[in-house]
C-alpha cells in the first residue's frame, strides 16, 4: 500500500473511531489498553456493548497497524520522497 493510500485509509478509520470515543467519553488508546488488561470485563453481559467493543477494538488495531506501517515508510523512504506534490483530486 501506497503511503498516500495509507493516510486516506488512516483518516477513514480515525472518523469511525471518533464516533465511539465521543459515544463512551475516552480515547481509543485508553479504551484499548483498558480492553486489553481486562478492566472492562463487567461489561460483556451487554449486548450493545459487546458488539461496539469488539467493532471498536478490531478498527483501532486495523489503525495501529496501518499507522506502523506508515511510520515505516517514512522511515524507509523520508517524508519529502514519499510526499504528494500534486493532489490526487
Amino acid at each position: 500500500m501506497e503511503t498516500h493510500e495509507l493516510v486516506v485509509e488512516m483518516k477513514l478509520l480515525e472518523r469511525r473511531l471518533t464516533l465511539y470515543e465521543e459515544k463512551y467519553g475516552i480515547l481509543s488508546e485508553d479504551f484499548y489498553g483498558a480492553l486489553m488488561s481486562g478492566k472492562l470485563a463487567r461489561y460483556d453481559e451487554y449486548d450493545e456493548t459487546r458488539a461496539d467493543f469488539s467493532r471498536w477494538k478490531g478498527i483501532y488495531e486495523t489503525w495501529k497497524r496501518r499507522r506502523q506501517t506508515y511510520a515505516a515508510q517514512i522511515e524507509k523512504h523520508g517524508p519529502v520522497d514519499v510526499m504528494r506534490l500534486q493532489p490526487a483530486y
